[in-house]
């Protein structure tokens, strides 16, 4: 039988190409009991040199990319992101399968349907999972990249966009405007990404000897991550927000100008993210882009290099950005 592959012979027993891969090369991360009935199946099905060495495939991969749902919807940043994931996986010749991850997986350990069919090579986690989920992943032999979050409870890649850099960029530039009570919106310890953003945010008040009062860091979420609409705003109110993300800044703006106050006249408010287009009544925002199409196109890179016997761990690869300055955030002398 002529032209078949490491894909055939994975979907036969229920692996995948890279599983097969590793049994036919002889490498580890494969049971001897698996190992040999890939042989025996290769070897019936005509497989050529089923005990030679093999090249694991760089191109054709079947990329599972995990989401939490609460973090994927029509309209939000996650969404925006998958798409263009997609399209770098697509641009390598790879191909990407998405499973929405619920609360109720992550809490009970189920694993997803895509890693029980064992239909993909390898997997990108798009959005923070928590610690033990994603340890029952990275156990399951096959390369895991995080996306957007790090997890230092596991051993794996992950790609980052510059969090710390970006707050602190933006809090230094609303300081350079005059302010100097400002507060910071999102909830510190939802996702490594918003915490990161809170301590860049923090360096640059430290760094510059001003005081953060504790009513003016508040949530923009509650503990199952639904965004708030209002929030609860301190009696004397800052300058300026530094807002963790884009779509909690426009909430803030509508809540803000709901309870009488103008954006950026009374109150500036700047994003992270660089996702939502002007909505309504509320000023384009002042923000940080993060360079999405960078960190998918190194997501990609790394998923083929691992699936390729590269086994040695990047860490944290982080991804620069840049402010955009727009007109939601003013100058303290232009206020009234």
């Amino acid at each position: 039988m002529s032209g078949i592959t490491m894909r055939d012979i994975g979907r036969q027993l229920g692996v995948s190409a890279v599983t097969v891969s590793k049994a036919l090369a002889g490498k580890s991360g494969v049971s001897e009991e698996m190992r040999q009935k890939i042989i025996r199946r290769a070897s019936e099905l005509g497989y050529v040199n089923p005990n030679a060495p093999q090249t694991t495939p760089t191109s054709g991969l079947d990329v599972g990319i995990l989401i939490p749902e609460n973090f994927f919807s029509v309209v939000s940043f996650y969404a925006t992101f998958y798409k263009q994931l997609v399209q770098a996986l697509t641009d390598a010749g790879h191909f990407g399968i998405m499973e929405l991850v619920t609360h109720d997986m992550q809490t009970a350990l189920t694993l997803p349907n895509l890693l029980r069919s064992r239909h993909v090579d390898a997997l990108i986690c798009l959005g923070q999972l928590t610690s033990p989920y994603m340890q029952l992943l990275t156990r399951q032999e096959m390369p895991v990249i995080c996306l957007d979050f790090h997890d230092p409870f596991v051993t794996t890649d992950a790609i980052v966009s510059d969090n710390a850099f970006g707050a602190a960029q933006l809090t230094y530039w609303l300081i350079e405007q005059g302010h100097r009570d400002i507060g910071f919106v999102g909830d510190i310890k939802a996702t490594s990404s918003i915490m990161e953003r809170y301590l860049g945010f923090l360096s640059a008040m430290l760094m510059k000897d001003l005081p953060v009062r504790p009513e003016c860091v508040f949530s923009d979420r509650d503990p199952e991550g639904s965004m708030f609409h209002t929030f609860q705003l301190p009696e004397k109110m800052p300058t300026a927000f530094v807002v963790n993300c884009d779509m909690s800044a426009q909430a803030l703006i509508t809540d803000l100008q709901s309870r009488g106050y103008r954006v950026p006249e009374d109150i500036s408010v700047v994003g992270f993210d660089d996702f939502c287009p002007t909505a309504g009544n509320t000023p384009p925002l002042t923000t940080f882009r993060v360079n999405c199409p960078a960190m998918c196109r190194m997501a990609v890179k790394l998923i083929g290099e691992r699936c390729a016997g590269d086994r040695k761990t990047v860490g944290r690869v982080v991804i620069g950005g840049e402010c955009v300055f727009r007109d939601s955030a003013a100058p303290v002398s232009v206020m009234h």
